[in-house]
């Protein structure tokens, strides 16, 4: 029951960094003219410091330290968001999609693996 619950709460959790991550990259796309990578790295950045606060309190009610979580927390970003930023640049030379669209798909690449990583080695309970 409670793996159910943290689901639950990682997709609460993963809604509010989408719309912030989304909300950033549009901003910097449209009202700032940057560079779909640069959106992306910035849009990306907001919406680690929303998860990971809100995960490691809220979803995952983790005792171990800020220090240790956040480490691992960083190194599953790092990954997570080289595979995703991977597909993105794939997708924008390959497809000819809107760019929006394809920001869109590696968002939900980078979901899916940041979840995965984030239940069985960031946040997982520590054997005492």
């Amino acid at each position: 029951m409670e793996a159910i619950r943290q689901l639950i709460k990682y997709g609460i959790v993963g809604i509010s960094n989408t719309i912030v991550t989304a909300t950033v990259i549009w901003m910097m796309m449209k009202l700032f003219d940057c560079q779909a990578v640069l959106s992306n790295i910035t849009g990306y950045i907001a919406g680690l410091l929303n998860s990971f606060i809100l995960n490691k309190q809220w979803t995952f009610k983790s005792s171990d330290s800020w220090t240790g979580s956040a480490i691992r927390f960083g190194t599953v970003f790092g990954i997570c968001y080289l595979l995703q930023l991977g597909l993105l640049l794939y997708l924008d030379k390959y497809l000819s999609t809107d760019p929006y669209c394809n920001q869109l798909i590696a968002m939900v690449f980078y979901t899916v693996i940041n979840f995965l990583m984030n239940k069985f080695y960031t946040f997982k309970e520590q054997k005492r």
